[in-house]
């Protein structure tokens, strides 16, 4: 399973440079956290739904977060 996750950490990687151009420890989480967000969000909008009013602050967070990820995804096209 180590090799497994280790594979997969290489495609998060990858996935993050070429979305953003960058591959730092911090974005890859942030990558991860987006990526995950509008997969249940597509998949599942009632709860995405929930959690965004169960948790307010989360959802301003994600809000931020994926506003980042847009606007670093941009720069890199623009470059």
């Amino acid at each position: 399973m180590n090799d497994f996750n280790e594979k997969f950490d290489a495609l998060i990687e990858k996935y993050t440079e070429l979305l953003i151009g960058e591959t730092s420890s911090e974005m890859k989480e942030k990558v991860t956290k987006y990526v995950l967000y509008s997969y249940i969000a597509k998949s599942m909008p009632p709860l995405a739904k929930h959690w965004n009013s169960l948790y307010p602050e989360g959802k301003e967070e994600m809000k931020k977060l994926v506003q980042e990820i847009k606007t670093l995804n941009e720069q890199r096209k623009d470059s």
